[in-house]
C-alpha cells in the first residue's frame, strides 16, 4: 500500500526547491521558509510541538521556528523534512505516523501550490482520494465544530458524513471530492473546488468562518 504521506511529503520539498525561500503560502503570514520550519519542529522538536496545538504554547512554537530558521540555510531545512522525522519521533511509527501525516502534507503541499492564482487542480490516485475521505470522514465532526449551521460533507459518488448535526439555522451540504472536502475542513476554502447546498446566508457563512484547524 502507497504512504501518500510519503509521497506528499517529498513532492511538497521538491516544491520548496523550485519556488525558494520567500513565495507565498495559504498559511496567513507564512512564506515557504515558515512552512518548512513549521514540519520541522513539528515532528523533530518536542519542545515547540505542543505550541501547534496549545494557543498558550505558541509564542515558544514561534521562536523555535525562528531558531530553526536562524541555524539552518533554507535548503538545509527542506532536506531536514525530507529526510522525514527522528527515530524517537512519534511521527515515525510504521502505523500512527502515515496516519498523522496523511492530511499534514497533502494540505500543506496545497498551501505552496494553491497559492498562487493559476493554480491546476491535481488529479489524485483513487486510493489516494480514498485515504482522504476516511480521514475527512472520522475528522469531520471535530474538524468543523465550529460550523454556524450543520454540515455534511458528500463526494460526486453520493458517499456522505454528517460533520455537524444541524442547527437551527438549518445544514449545509459541501459536495466535493476528498481531496477538496479535506482542504475546505481544514480551512481552505477559498481555494477548495466545491459546491454548497444550502440557505445562502448559511453557506456564506461557512465559505468565510474560521474553523480553528
Amino acid at each position: 500500500m502507497t504512504d501518500y504521506s510519503q509521497v506528499e511529503r517529498l513532492a511538497l520539498c521538491d516544491l520548496f526547491d523550485q519556488v525558494g525561500p520567500d513565495q507565498p503560502t495559504l498559511c496567513a503570514g507564512w512564506s515557504t521558509h515558515d512552512l518548512a520550519a513549521h514540519l520541522w519542529v513539528r515532528e523533530s522538536d518536542p519542545v515547540a510541538g505542543p505550541g501547534i496545538m496549545i494557543p498558550a504554547l505558541a509564542d515558544t512554537t514561534e521562536r523555535r521556528m525562528t531558531g530553526a530558521k536562524t541555524r539552518w540555510t533554507f535548503t538545509e531545512l527542506v532536506d531536514r523534512v525530507r529526510n522525514g522525522p527522528p527515530t524517537v519521533s512519534i511521527f515515525n511509527l510504521p502505523v500512527l505516523g502515515p496516519q498523522l501525516n496523511v492530511t499534514e502534507y497533502f494540505v500543506h503541499h496545497e498551501d505552496v501550490r494553491r497559492a498562487v492564482a493559476d493554480f491546476q487542480v491535481r488529479a489524485l490516485p483513487d486510493d489516494q482520494q480514498a485515504g482522504l475521505w476516511k480521514m475527512a470522514s472520522l475528522r469531520a465532526r471535530s474538524m468543523l465544530r465550529k460550523a454556524s449551521s450543520g454540515v455534511v460533507l458528500r463526494t460526486p459518488d453520493g458517499r456522505e458524513a454528517v460533520a455537524k448535526k444541524p442547527t437551527a439555522a438549518g445544514s449545509v451540504t459541501i459536495t466535493g471530492e476528498p481531496a477538496e472536502l479535506v482542504l475546505f475542513c481544514f480551512g481552505r476554502q477559498s481555494v477548495a473546488q466545491v459546491d454548497l447546498d444550502g440557505d445562502p446566508e448559511l453557506t456564506a457563512q461557512l465559505q468565510n468562518q474560521s474553523f480553528g484547524v
